[in-house]
């Protein structure tokens, strides 16, 4: 499809298009591309509020939650007014106000089984958000079945970890073949999150979701980033696909239809 940007657009992105990097060319590609964002919480909000400023054309926003007023400390794309609300719907009207470009279509559910493949399909990116297992394992599954690079994060306490699933290097569970054992990783209801941590993945994460839709650098394919807030440290640790793996080996699953995700999110389909 043929995009031109006006001039209200050149102005918006001016400092986009002044880079070589990304250039009118890139710019128009960003606006013509779609990111299914999969949680408007602590990771969700900093990837939807960069994604939308970049114009990232579509955001797709996945979420069954409300706001709570426990949010707010983490979560800044939704206000006081919004507590009570959707999360999806408070997402919405925030990318509204920030960036008319961008059309926004949400997703008042939990990403599951039954729904994983219709949702994911249809986008350019994924950008995982997710706060449990089972969702992330269900994720990383039905996007690679549907060819669906994935900016993942997770945070916890005062630390947080990124990695990037694209489709010729390994996935989620090359990484981690099994999850831990329910109740032995507890959430941030539990053992709290500092407020500004989920900024500092979340924008890692809607890095990778640009460098994908840009086609451009080095994405975190391959390699886990951790980031420890403490001590301002982040470090690089290399991973491999395995060719046994369930998923991205060979003779790996083409759906999650039957897929037993219970435990360590095990796949026992036959």
């Amino acid at each position: 499809m043929s995009l031109s940007l006006d001039a209200t657009q050149l102005d918006r992105y001016s400092r986009h298009i002044i880079m070589d990097e990304v250039g009118p060319e890139g710019q128009k590609r960003l606006l013509e591309s779609s990111a299914l964002v999969l949680g408007a919480g602590g990771l969700g909000a900093p990837v939807i509020q960069y994604l939308a400023a970049a114009g990232v054309g579509t955001l797709g926003i996945v979420d069954d939650d409300v706001v709570e007023r426990s949010n707010l400390q983490r979560q800044v794309i939704h206000g006081d007014a919004d507590v009570g609300e959707p999360k999806v719907e408070s997402a919405a009207r925030f990318v509204d106000r920030l960036n008319p470009d961008i059309d926004v279509e949400t997703h008042e559910a939990r990403l599951d089984v039954d729904n994983a493949h219709e949702l994911i399909g249809g986008y350019d990116v994924v950008v995982d958000c997710a706060d449990n297992f089972r969702t992330r394992y269900v994720v990383n599954d039905a996007a690679r079945i549907e060819g669906v690079p994935v900016a993942h994060g997770a945070i916890y306490k005062f630390e947080g970890q990124a990695t990037t699933l694209v489709l010729d290097g390994p996935c989620y569970r090359c990484l981690f073949p099994e999850a831990p054992e329910p109740g032995t990783v507890p959430d941030c209801a539990t053992t709290g999150v500092l407020g500004v941590l989920p900024g500092t993945l979340g924008c890692i994460q809607a890095t990778e979701a640009v460098k994908l839709l840009l086609d451009a650098g080095d994405p975190l394919a391959g390699r886990l980033l951790f980031y420890d807030a403490m001590d301002m440290t982040f470090e690089t640790v290399p991973y491999q696909r395995n060719p046994d793996c369930p998923v991205c080996g060979e003779g790996g699953i083409e759906t999650i239809e039957g897929v037993d995700y219970t435990g360590g999110c095990r796949i026992d389909a036959d």
